[in-house]
């Protein structure tokens, strides 16, 4: 069963566009390390980086979509309907994509 649920709250909101934000401009470092002809090293290095960025930003997204969904007031079956949608988020293999 899959369910449509939308950010509540603005501040979850702000926190992820600050991270992606974040995100957005060590992506353009790396670009312009590679226009700057940089050591491969260092870039593989930002790109672990990016990486880990990205990895954090899902997880308190996540973390804050279990407390918003789950806390809220919701039924017995829905809310283990939800649980189950939450970890099929987060044992989603990305590089299976």
């Amino acid at each position: 069963m899959e369910f449509t649920m939308k950010i509540r709250s603005e501040m979850t909101r702000e926190e992820l566009r600050v991270r992606l934000r974040r995100i957005e401009g060590q992506v353009r470092g790396v670009q312009k390390m590679l226009d700057d002809d940089r050591d491969c090293r260092e870039i593989v290095q930002q790109l672990n980086a990016i990486r880990a960025a990205v990895q954090n930003a899902t997880g308190h997204f996540v973390q804050s979509h279990a407390r918003e969904c789950l806390l809220a007031e919701v039924d017995g079956p829905t809310r283990a309907a939800l649980v189950e949608d939450i970890l099929a988020l987060v044992t989603q293999n990305p590089s299976a994509s």
